[in-house]
Formats: C-alpha cells, structure tokens, sequence
C-alpha cells in the first residue's frame, strides 16, 4: 500500500487524487487530508476514507472534533509525522511553498500541482530533491507530459518545449472589449472545471506565465527554449521539439487524473480510462497567443529575463491582484497593469533561502496593495 496525503483534498486536485484512490483501494492509502476553511466537508472525507489526520489550515477550530490539526503550522507537523510515502500539494498560491519545503525534508516524495513552489523557489527545492534523494513528480498537465516526454533524452537533444494553452475565457473576445469583462465572465472557463483563482489566472494568462517560469525551474530551460501555444481543443497537453527538428506531443482528453495517477504509480502506468480519445473526426488548432491581449504571458517571459526574485514578484503581485480583482477593487486591464509596475520596480533581496523569498513576496505584496491605493 503506497501511503498518501492530499494537500488540498476538497479543491480540483484534490477531489480527482481522491478519485484515483478510489480506483485503487488495494494498492493507496490516504493517510492525512488538508483543506481550508471547508471543515465539514474535510471531516466527511476522513471518515470515507477513514483517515484521521485531518487538518483545517484557514481555522483555529472547528465544530467537527474529528478534525485534529488547524493552522499552516500543525499542517507542516501533520506531514512530518505521518508516514506517508507521497505528498499531492493541490494547494492553491504561495501557501503551498512551505508544506513542499517540509515533504521533500522529510524524506517524503512530491506529486506538485502548486507550481507557486517552482516559481519562488525551484533553484532551492531543486537541490533539497537532490540532498534528500526524494521524487518531484509534476502534476500539471503540461508539465507531466513534458516530465514523461523528456524520459529518455538527453538535455542536449532537446530543441524546445511547448506548453499549450485553451486561452481561456476571452479567447474569443476582441482585445477592446476586455475593459468591460467581469469577475462572472472571467470565472466561464472553456475546457476545465478549477478553482476560481487560476480560472481567472487562465483568463489573463498568468497562469501560463506561471506555467513557463515553472517549466524553466523543472526542467533546467532557457526561455528561448519555452514556448506557448493556444490549442482549444485541449487534446495536445504539451510537446517538445527535438534536436533533429521532430515532434512529439502527449495527447489524452483533458482529465487532471491522468497526470495525477502518473505521479501516484511511478514509473509505472495503470489505464486511465476517462482519458481515452478517438482522435476520428478531430480537428486540432494551434496559434500563437496575442501578447497584447495577454500582457501577463509577455511579462513572464520578462521576468526569466531579469532572475529569480522577479519569478517571486511575478507571483506575488498576481495573486494580491487577484483578490482585488475578485473584491471589485480594480478592473481585469488593472492586472496586467500593476504586475508591470511591480516587474519595473527594484528588487534587492536575492531568493538564496526559503526566509528571503518570503521577505520578497511580503514586500511585493506590500508594493502591490499600495498602487492598487493609489488607483494607477
């Protein structure tokens, strides 16, 4: 039995981790769940899957006493002293760095769908992977395929990588329209049912930005060699160019259980039904993204350009933007607008440890609350 927590159990990772448990009860155990602030629903997961390391990171109480650990803190503690042999970080934002940082000390291997830990921290989380001899295994669906993709190659046979993109909720929508968008027409995603936060993150192509700055950390690329794609469809999950100029590209239906049960059983596979397709009768687009209707993919890129601490205020910026976003503090332009001016602005702390890039993503979100004051 292969010992698992879920990071974020009542979130789209979560539930589909837990579907893929489900499929395997003979082979996986749950044996510690996180959620928020959903204490009810965390508490009827434990008992369906009778696991009693429960804990509610956005409370210090619950009225359900099968919940037993509240906090970020007791959550870190809850994975130390658990047992489990892999860790599925479905948490949503920078909150998911630090239970990554304490799984690989542990000694415990990562299934990572929380790119935010790649972004502020992959030279770091990199060399903790290699001093406690642990798996990092991707969990976003680009980033798996580029994982399995890349088995077997050498660096040097690598052309590029291409992470694809469904472009959101305002693919369609011409760019002079994007001033009267609203938080209900940003959260209608085409393809995939998430969270609010990275729906809107898909809308501006932040998420993607993310995505880009995660692959560069994962897989040791220049970001001449990442590129983007907008593929609707939703089929082709990422490819890579090799050196003799050929392609080869992961292809499945869109369901976050593939790249999930992946990470649970390897190296081995196991069918994944609801990702079978019949390519009969398929049509498959690619395109490349308008930078002008998605400033927050260019802006990305800029930052690769410029270092690390820019990955963490890249971040940082965005979810503080977000929230205002989702607040009716701002409008959608407003977004790309601000990470800008947080991107032009000095930065003089250097992301050498997990203390400094905290000190840099507090003071970019400090930075960014005070230009959405100022209504720039």
């Amino acid at each position: 039995m292969k010992k698992i927590i879920v990071l974020g159990a009542t979130g789209s990772i979560g539930k589909s981790t837990l579907d893929v448990v489900s499929n395997y009860p003979e082979k996986l155990e749950i044996v510690g769940m996180s959620a928020h602030k959903n204490g009810d629903k965390l508490a009827e997961l434990g008992l369906k899957y009778n696991c009693n390391n429960l804990t509610l990171t956005g409370c210090e109480n619950s009225k359900n006493n099968t919940i037993n650990f509240y906090g970020p803190t007791q959550l870190l503690d809850m994975i130390k002293n658990s047992g489990a042999d892999i860790v599925v970080n479905g948490i949503a934002g920078s909150s998911g760095l630090l239970p990554s940082v304490t799984t690989i000390e542990s000694g415990i291997d990562l299934a990572l769908a929380n790119k935010e830990t790649m972004v502020m921290a992959g030279g770091i989380i990199n060399n903790l992977v290699k001093e406690f001899n642990v798996k990092l295994l991707p969990v976003d669906s680009e980033h798996s395929a580029i994982f399995h993709l890349l088995e077997n190659c050498e660096p040097d046979d690598i052309d590029e990588v291409i992470l694809t993109a469904s472009g959101g909720a305002f693919r369609e929508l011409p760019i002079d329209k994007l001033k009267d968008v609203t938080l209900k027409d940003a959260l209608t995603h085409p393809t995939w049912d998430m969270g609010a936060k990275i729906t809107i993150d898909s809308a501006s192509m932040a998420n993607k930005g993310l995505e880009v700055i995660e692959a560069a950390q994962l897989f040791n690329l220049p970001a001449d060699k990442i590129k983007v794609l907008i593929h609707p469809q939703s089929y082709v999950h990422s490819l890579i160019r090799k050196k003799d100029l050929s392609m080869y590209a992961q292809i499945s239906a869109p369901d976050m259980k593939l790249p999930i049960q992946n990470a649970l059983f390897y190296p081995r596979m196991e069918r994944v039904e609801s990702t079978f397709l019949d390519l009969t009768g398929k049509s498959l687009t690619f395109t490349e993204p308008d930078y002008q209707k998605y400033p927050m993919l260019e802006l990305a890129y800029k930052t690769l350009e410029l270092g690390p601490k820019y990955y963490v205020a890249y971040n940082a910026a965005n979810e503080v933007l977000v929230e205002a976003f989702v607040a009716g503090e701002i409008t959608f332009l407003d977004i790309p607008k601000i990470t800008k001016l947080v991107i032009n602005s000095d930065i003089i702390l250097e992301p050498s440890s997990i203390a400094n890039v905290l000190q840099i993503d507090s003071n970019t979100r400090k930075l960014t609350q005070e230009l959405i004051g100022t209504k720039i």
